[in-house]
């Protein structure tokens, strides 16, 4: 049976300085070097009230056609509006995490980030203690700006390092260098962020092992709560697949990441997902919600969500349309399509087997609305051939089938 996971709250910002060529999210160069802040910041709000509709609504797909109606009827965002809040009220659900993501977010003033909190706040939507990151560029990092995020709400910082060299930082397209990123570390923390993430790659462009276990030393050195430490891999619809660079060879990029998850550990590090590490009580909340299957609003130009109605045996995915200047444009941009109930257990295990700890037979039981029993023979097989784990209730992947997750997941399509 269906039970309501949490719920968090995504919120894009979909433009940056420049596009980097790996980049495959849903980001812009500023046009003009302009950015409509304001504007956006109004059209974040009000598909804000709408979505927490979407989630106290008895079915969301029936709250989509109301909002289309409302905008076809060209009463406005104003009616939108109230009928949002008087949907919200009926709602007891919290937000418990809330990601400002991107593009590059700190590109915004502080005060746009904290508008949309105060909203949260004065309507008892944003659930105590929560969990609110923003992610951060090294090349746009000001003390003023952090301190004012920080003024705002936000207690959690992401930094976009990816490298501390020079070099593998001009070939990825990066704006900033190994000092700003340093400096930008260093400014985090003065003005008040004791829980900070670093974003770092390894396997780019020219790089040895040498350089990229370098990379990861100099983040440890810093001590931050988190650090996110993935491979580059070519997406399509990219400068970087369109002319791909030259990349290490496979066997060294394996020794760089068998080496690195050894430095990590030694360092107090616990790998809870493929490509997070976390010191002890600081993994991210707003992300283990994802890969547990849980539930999120989706807000800004290209946001993704989900929502679970149990009372229907129903889950939601809800899609905005991804163009800044169409999200712009009055009404709701938002397309919701129900997720199927054979397909259910692939979703619920791309995500859940990302995580160290696994899942239990009753989360995936609660989460999907679908007896455990359907998938055990196919679990039994793959822990057999020493990919997966079942160790009572909990089911878990083994260190080789971290490595494989591609070909597990391939055993449930």
């Amino acid at each position: 049976m269906l039970e309501l996971p949490p719920l968090s709250l995504y919120v894009h910002i979909p433009w940056c300085v420049r596009k980097c060529p790996y980049c495959d999210f849903n980001s812009h160069e500023r046009p003009g070097g302009e950015i409509p802040e304001a504007e956006y910041v109004e059209r974040l709000e009000a598909d804000l009230k709408r979505e927490l509709a979407r989630a106290t609504h008895a079915s969301p797909l029936q709250a989509n056609k109301n909002a289309q109606r409302v905008g076809r009827s060209r009463r406005g965002d104003a009616c939108v509006a109230r009928n949002s809040r008087e949907s919200a009220n009926a709602g007891e659900r919290q937000i418990q995490t809330v990601f400002f993501g991107g593009g590059t977010p700190s590109l915004f003033r502080p005060e746009s980030f904290e508008r949309l909190l105060d909203f949260l706040h004065a309507g008892g939507r944003l659930a105590p203690e929560p969990e609110i990151t923003l992610e951060a560029n090294p090349g746009t990092a000001e003390a003023a700006r952090f301190a004012g995020y920080r003024k705002a709400g936000i207690n959690r910082l992401s930094l976009g390092v990816q490298s501390f060299n020079d070099i593998s930082l001009a070939r990825l397209g990066r704006i900033h260098n190994g000092a700003e990123a340093r400096s930008a570390i260093a400014m985090a923390r003065f003005t008040g962020f004791d829980n900070i993430n670093l974003d770092l790659m390894f396997g780019l462009p020219g790089q040895s092992r040498e350089q990229a276990l370098q990379d990861l030393e100099t983040a440890i050195d810093f001590r931050p709560e988190h650090i996110s430490w993935y491979q580059l891999t070519l997406e399509p619809n990219t400068a970087f697949w369109r002319r791909p660079p030259r990349l290490p060879e496979a066997s060294a990029v394996d020794e760089m990441q068998e080496a690195g998850l050894h430095r990590l550990a030694r360092a107090g590090y616990e790998r809870y997902e493929v490509s997070a590490f976390a010191l002890k009580g600081k993994e991210s909340r707003h992300n283990i919600n994802y890969w547990a299957f849980g539930d999120y609003l989706g807000i800004g130009a290209g946001a993704h969500g989900k929502l679970t109605e149990p009372a229907s045996n129903r889950i939601f995915r809800t899609r905005k349309t991804r163009q800044p200047k169409h999200f712009l444009s009055p009404g709701d941009h938002t397309a919701v399509e129900e997720v199927q109930k054979n397909e259910r257990p692939l979703e619920f295990l791309m995500n859940a087997l990302r995580l160290g700890a696994g899942f239990s037979v009753g989360e995936f039981e609660s989460r999907t609305g679908i007896a455990f029993g359907t998938i055990k023979e196919k679990i039994e097989c793959l822990t057999s051939r020493e990919l997966l784990e079942l160790n009572g209730q909990i089911v878990r992947p083994t260190h080789k089938g971290y490595r494989l997750l591609d070909s597990i997941l391939g055993e449930f399509t």
